[in-house]
């Protein structure tokens, strides 16, 4: 099936896109919403203009939709957009809990006559990060905001050590391990589907008492060993 994905360049976007694919689907477009608003209820903000190397990395065309970020309109600024990708049959989201957003998603799905696919629906976090991880996913926490979350989390690798300290987290604050709730926000370096690997050469952190970003100032692509897995741990 041909398919349009929405595309942040965080964690679960990249592998809603990953799945997709190992599905069977052939990705068409990668679909990223520019939000000038830091507080959309729907799309990501920090460093949304850097997707573009990762669209380039993984060869998909990428499709960039402005937005003021106005609750409710921004849903329409994205329903227009998918409106003019004639050619695809379904819409891939890396959308993980949020009733609010697959609430949305789905309501744009059934009036353009789109397949809405959400193949992390209800996945435990832990089991997500820890697929993610096994399949050699490469992120960086690009913000912060929550308790327990402080500024040495800000450009910060999701490897083995961080996984099992966002569990103590868990347990301790009750924070979802993949940010679910807002409490921060990822972007992927590398992943299986990349033909080149991305390196941050500049950025900086931005530390407001409570919360805080990672802004990727510029980055480049390295080549990569190429490998392939097959499929997704049990």
């Amino acid at each position: 099936m041909k398919v349009a994905a929405l595309f942040s360049g965080g964690k679960d976007s990249t592998y809603a896109v990953y799945r997709a694919l190992l599905e069977g689907n052939s990705v068409e477009y990668l679909v990223t919403v520019v939000t000038s608003n830091p507080n959309s209820w729907m799309f990501h903000r920090i460093n949304v203009e850097m997707t573009r190397y990762q669209a380039d990395a993984i060869g998909i065309k990428q499709i960039m939709v402005p937005s003021m970020g106005i609750k409710e309109k921004e849903v329409e600024d994205l329903k227009v957009a998918l409106k003019g990708l004639s050619d695809v049959e379904g819409l891939v989201s890396g959308v993980i809990a949020s009733r609010y957003q697959r609430s949305r998603i789905e309501k744009i799905c059934d009036e353009l006559g789109l397949k809405c696919i959400a193949p992390l629906w209800g996945m435990e976090p832990e089991r997500l990060l820890r697929e993610q991880y096994a399949l050699r996913f490469e992120t960086i926490v690009t913000s912060v905001s929550a308790e327990g979350l402080d500024k040495s989390w800000l450009g910060r690798k999701l490897d083995e050590a961080a996984i099992e300290e966002l569990r103590r987290l868990n347990e301790k604050f009750g924070i979802n391990m993949c940010f679910e709730g807002g409490e921060g926000e990822t972007f992927v370096l590398d992943c299986p589907i990349f033909r080149k690997k991305l390196r941050v050469k500049e950025a900086v952190k931005k530390w407001f008492g409570d919360w805080g970003v990672y802004e990727i100032l510029s980055l480049e692509c390295v080549d990569k060993v190429q490998s392939s897995p097959s499929q997704v741990p049990p």
